[in-house]
């Protein structure tokens, strides 16, 4: 069950690096990109955070803030964040609360083994608090850019 375009972001409350917390819900009057990945400073998640963090600049520009999250501790959040210098908040979900509000703990395999693991997905949040984009199993090339192409989108059309 996926979380679907149009309807309000949950209104769930999580600690953030920076001694902040964050709540979707709370962003109304701004456009915010919530993007989901797996695991802190992994290859795939550093190079992720990493085209986010180059293009901060454009997403401001394009009136977006970018919000990270994953089930790993604010401390190894922290120490993630300092190292590859990211600018925007990582969001501590270790119970998955956020995650199984927007479907993204699905059954995955490595090594042969099930597990249930973070989907790296992202979500695209209007103004008015509402899902207005969704990229789902994503792949990290190529993918902060057209994301950022839909903030830009949105930001026009308000």
């Amino acid at each position: 069950m996926s979380i679907a375009l149009g309807t309000p972001a949950p209104d769930i409350t999580l600690e953030a690096t920076s001694g902040t917390s964050f709540n979707p819900a709370a962003f109304k009057g701004e456009q915010v990109v919530l993007y989901f990945y797996p695991k802190d400073a992994t290859p795939g998640c550093t190079t992720e955070g990493q085209d986010f963090r180059d293009r901060m600049d454009a997403f401001e520009q394009a009136g977006t803030r970018v919000f990270g999250v994953s089930r790993d501790s604010l401390r190894k959040h922290e120490n993630f964040k300092h190292k590859q210098g990211f600018t925007f908040e990582l969001v501590s979900d270790p119970e998955e609360t956020l995650c199984r509000a927007f479907d993204v703990i699905k059954l995955k395999k490595l090594y042969g083994k099930a597990h249930e693991g973070i989907e790296r997905s992202t979500f695209l949040i209007d103004r008015e608090g509402n899902i207005a984009a969704q990229w789902r199993a994503v792949k990290v090339a190529g993918h902060v850019d057209e994301v950022l192409s839909a903030a830009r989108a949105l930001n026009a059309g308000r």
